[in-house]
């Protein structure tokens, strides 16, 4: 039977394997000549959603800025809020006070901004001053003098009620007496014989001895019990003077201390108009006054610290946020969010002398929240949510609008007296930046995102090219110039930038938004003009600055492409055969992404298995590259099990392929390699081929196309070029082609060529040279051609599996 042979190729035209930037359309000769841009580029959607959010002041209006890292996210979250906190007033200071009545409750108090460290600042002061004037009332004459006459009235009447009661005891034949008891002593009433006071145990031995009658002694106690009955009343009349006394002292104390500690007071209340800092005011001054013992001087000198703890840091004002200096809304970038920082901390400090951890309201400290309020706070989304207890305290504080500071170390093995400070009330807009994939997480997994985070702003990694996207990208280039003092770029190298970007974004009319990847790019361009002695940077030195960064990062690339020059890997460049297909993949390895040819096979037989996937049975094969087996295998069976049962068995493998396969790109590859064995017609191995494929035989688009036809020409040039390579595409993917230099020039030369191909069938027909073949009227392919040998093979193979079961 004669072949139906297809000899005719369709190739791409050169032109469309590159875009270039007309230098001419930039409008200038070097960037000298641009002013450098201060705009968000390409990323309107996103700034929008950013200042939505941002102007919006209802609840839960707090922002996820989402995209791929470098595509200016935290750049434009920085230029908007530099714009917008300006506008807004600037918030209270924020001070943690003593709880006089409470002490392990501290207060909080809220402060005009600014005030808070006049507050501490005058507070310190009063304090020191009545350390002063204090003790010099108590040691002034006048007040010695009262103290004086106070203390010898009641000593008088002290002395009085004892005299009296002296004298009568001892008409009655009794003396008192104090008899020590260690530390402390008892006074007692002894009886009086012949003039001398007399135990009562020594009584009862003269008694038992016949020396005193026994009617004397219980005469004696008798009278003992009334006599102490009446001296315990004495006792507790005196013990009533005394605490008179010592009312009356302190109502001296009071009455001459007062006005100076109201004189002190006197210049905070002047100027604090806040009520709560007004009650704080008169509570401590309440407070100094039922404590004036703590301004007494001691023996040593003037009143010192108890224990190690100074009295008077009782009245320290702990300012934990000070908005002095503050210009609007604070702005708070906190790069390193652990609880700690976030939401703030009670530290504490070690008593050597109890061997306990001591804390109190002074070692309050703020955190980034609270620092934030009335302003903005901005967070890395993956920082946040890895720290312990961060994520829970977040949502809770932006829910509640209020901080509650605690001591919240998860590692400590000892807490010290633990401390409830009142919570701080807040109002902070959270700006969250993250990818993609934390944000859908959250959004489905987390009921209370979509109810704190309303706004989305979307940052993408494309924009449109045009002459708009190019002149961005002259001003961006002259911002990097300036800012880093970088060699003016001239207009055929900004022309090479903007390609750059162009490859970057993957289509032609498409330009990158990632700009960190340019910025570096520019700065290794001017690094290597610097190195020439270039006064500008030009396009060969941004084309040597790809070139050799790409070099630089590509070990793996060279090692395997060795490996094939080697004949270690097995491909071929030239030749025909039947059942193997060069394969096209791309591998990320994260500095770089390369393509490299892999060879696949197929065998197939008669039997009832179908498609058996080698990558699949290995666990070696990704989901999505099943499916794509799985959809191939679904158009074999549309396309020939129409009047036949499919009776056949088709194994299909990468080969030398050691690690994982994902992705569907090669699905047509393994689909031409299953068609060839079963037609038994040989393939070219100078074609490799990419591409999709769906139960319909239409071929549909892949990414990373320049890097795999970049990688399969790499190894022809190896091998040496014969005319015949090239590499057959997707027809959708065309638009995509932003080929290196060197692969447009040898497709120009005619060394190399790009096909492109829409259906499985024109892809079979340029990989066999023979006809694919349509169904006639008859239900029947064409004889010589491709699908009539795949039809009548796979017919055969049914006969003979009926042949079998009649075995």
């Amino acid at each position: 039977m004669e072949l139906k042979r297809k000899l005719e190729i369709p190739r791409i035209d050169p032109k469309e394997l590159r875009w270039e930037c007309d230098p001419e359309c930039i409008g200038f000769l070097t960037t000298d000549e641009v002013v450098a841009t201060r705009e968000i580029v390409g990323q309107e959607r996103g700034v929008e959603a950013l200042r939505v959010g941002l102007e919006i002041e209802g609840e839960g209006y707090n922002i996820y800025v989402c995209g791929a890292a470098g595509t200016g996210r935290s750049t434009a979250v920085r230029r908007l809020l530099e714009e917008l906190s300006r506008e807004r007033p600037t918030p209270d200071d924020i001070c943690y006070v003593n709880n006089f009545k409470d002490p392990d409750s501290p207060k909080v108090l809220y402060l005009p901004p600014g005030e808070g460290a006049w507050f501490k600042e005058e507070m310190h002061r009063v304090i020191e001053a009545l350390r002063t004037k204090v003790p010099k009332v108590f040691e002034s004459d006048v007040y010695q003098e009262r103290r004086k006459t106070i203390v010898d009235r009641v000593r008088g009447q002290e002395k009085s009620l004892y005299k009296e009661f002296e004298k009568k005891i001892a008409g009655e034949g009794f003396s008192m007496v104090v008899i020590p008891m260690g530390p402390v002593s008892r006074t007692e009433l002894l009886p009086v014989i012949e003039g001398q006071p007399v135990a009562w145990e020594q009584l009862e031995a003269q008694v038992e001895g016949g020396q005193f009658p026994q009617e004397t002694l219980d005469s004696l106690r008798t009278r003992y019990e009334e006599l102490m009955h009446e001296m315990q009343e004495r006792i507790l009349k005196v013990r009533d003077l005394e605490q008179e006394l010592q009312e009356k002292i302190r109502t001296l104390d009071r009455e001459m201390v007062g006005p100076v500690v109201a004189e002190e007071m006197g210049v905070l209340r002047s100027r604090i108009k806040r009520p709560k800092a007004l009650a704080y005011l008169e509570e401590a001054q309440q407070y100094m006054l039922d404590h004036l013992d703590m301004f007494r001087p001691t023996q040593e000198g003037p009143p010192q610290a108890l224990l190690g703890q100074d009295p008077f840091s009782a009245f320290t004002v702990n300012l934990v946020v000070d908005n002095s200096e503050t210009k609007g809304a604070p702005v708070i970038f906190e790069s390193y969010p652990t609880y700690r920082n976030l939401f703030g901390s009670i530290e504490r400090v070690f008593d050597p002398r109890g061997g306990v951890w001591r804390t109190d309201f002074t070692k309050i400290k703020a955190g980034s929240f609270i620092k934030a309020n009335g302003g903005y706070l901005i967070i890395q989304a993956l920082d946040a949510l890895v720290e312990p207890g961060v994520w829970p305290a977040l949502k809770k504080s932006i829910k509640h609008g209020e901080v509650e500071i605690q001591s919240f170390d998860p590692f400590a093995f000892f807490s010290a007296g633990s401390l409830k400070p009142e919570p701080v009330e807040v109002k902070v807009k959270v700006i969250m930046i993250g990818d993609s994939e934390i944000y859908y997480l959250l959004f489905q997994r987390d009921d209370d995102f979509k109810k704190v985070f309303k706004v989305k702003a979307d940052f993408d990694t494309v924009m449109k090219n045009n002459e708009g996207a190019v002149r961005r990208y002259a001003e961006f280039t002259r911002k990097i110039v300036e800012k880093e003092d970088l060699p003016a770029f001239h207009k055929e190298a900004v022309a090479a930038i903007v390609e750059y970007g162009v490859r970057l974004a993957g289509r032609k009319n498409r330009i990158s938004t990632r700009f960190h990847q340019v910025a570096d790019i520019i700065r290794e361009a001017a690094y290597w003009a610097k190195k020439e002695g270039s006064q500008l940077v030009m396009r060969k030195h941004v084309e040597d600055a790809v070139q050799r960064r790409h070099w630089r990062f590509n070990l793996v690339e060279e090692k395997i492409r060795e490996m094939i020059t080697e004949g270690t890997i097995l491909i071929d460049t030239e030749g025909w055969k039947v059942g193997v297909v060069n394969g096209l993949s791309v591998h990320d390895i994260g500095d770089i992404s390369f393509g490299r040819p892999s060879r696949i096979t197929a065998q197939t037989s008669m039997g009832k298995e179908g498609i058996i996937n080698i990558e699949r049975e290995s666990e070696l094969g990704g989901p999505i590259h099943n499916k794509g087996v799985q959809i191939l295998a679904g158009y074999i069976r549309g396309k020939y099990a129409q009047d036949k049962p499919l009776s056949v068995s088709a194994s299909i493998c990468f080969e030398q392929s050691y690690s994982g396969v994902e992705g569907d790109s090669a699905s047509s590859t393994e689909l031409y390699a299953i068609l060839s064995s079963l037609s038994g017609l040989p393939i070219r191995q100078d074609i490799a081929v990419t591409g999709s494929v769906n139960q319909k035989g239409e071929v549909q688009p892949i990414g990373g196309v320049n890097e795999k036809i970049e990688g399969f020409f790499d190894v022809c040039r190896i091998k040496g070029l014969t005319g015949t390579q090239g590499v057959m595409i997707p027809a959708q993917n065309v638009g995509d082609l932003m080929l290196r230099k060197d692969v447009v020039e040898a497709v120009e030369k005619g060394q190399f060529s790009i096909i492109p191909v829409r259906t499985v069938d024109e892809g079979i027909e340029i990989l066999t040279g023979v006809e694919a073949g349509q169904r006639g009227p008859d239900g029947k392919f064409p004889p010589g051609t491709v699908n009539f040998l795949v039809d009548k093979r796979l017919r055969e193979m049914a006969e003979g599996m009926r042949e079998f079961a009649r075995t």
